[in-house]
């Protein structure tokens, strides 16, 4: 069975609030999800990947540079791309299911990309755009991934849903 593969996106800078959320998130994504996706970098990567870290979950930044070098510490696997905010496309396109934290014109062009690809993108006190689907709580955002993305359903839910996109 295929990994079940959750990216969170969201600001390179935030503040304290949107940090401990990313680090409490990251943690309870830990026990429902096998690989974290993210932009690689500082803010909220940084934050959500020491929290999927600390429930041992397997880290993968897609840097927009070339430098591994500038991927937060906890980043298991650097990409880099040399593509600047291009490589936002591979961040979303690399998940099964997408979590929005807020953030700025970044976050919301993956949020777009995520609509034009058909996958579901979860917002978490991010952007309120129509198909998003929206939660308040932490809870929340791990009840829709679960059902969304059932364990015993494997890959071929989420093959289905890509290819009605």
């Amino acid at each position: 069975m295929r990994k079940r593969t959750i990216a969170v996106i969201g600001g390179r800078n935030c503040n304290n609030k949107v940090e401990q959320i990313a680090l409490n998130l990251g943690k309870n994504l830990s026990k429902v999800a096998d690989i974290l996706i993210s932009g690689g970098l500082s803010g909220t990567m940084k934050a959500v990947c020491q929290g999927f870290k600390i429930g041992n979950g397997l880290t993968i930044g897609i840097i927009p540079g070339y430098n591994k070098d500038d991927a937060n510490e906890y980043v298991d696997i650097v990409i880099p791309t040399g593509l600047g905010l291009a490589r936002n496309v591979l961040v979303v396109k690399s998940a099964d299911i997408v979590v929005a934290l807020p953030g700025g014109a970044g976050t919301l062009s993956e949020i777009a990309y995520c609509l034009q690809f058909g996958i579901p993108v979860i917002s978490l006190k991010s952007w309120d755009i129509p198909g998003v689907i929206k939660t308040g709580t932490i809870k929340g955002v791990i009840d829709k991934i679960e059902q969304l993305f059932p364990r015993n359903a494997g890959s071929r839910i989420m093959r289905e849903k890509r290819s009605k996109a």
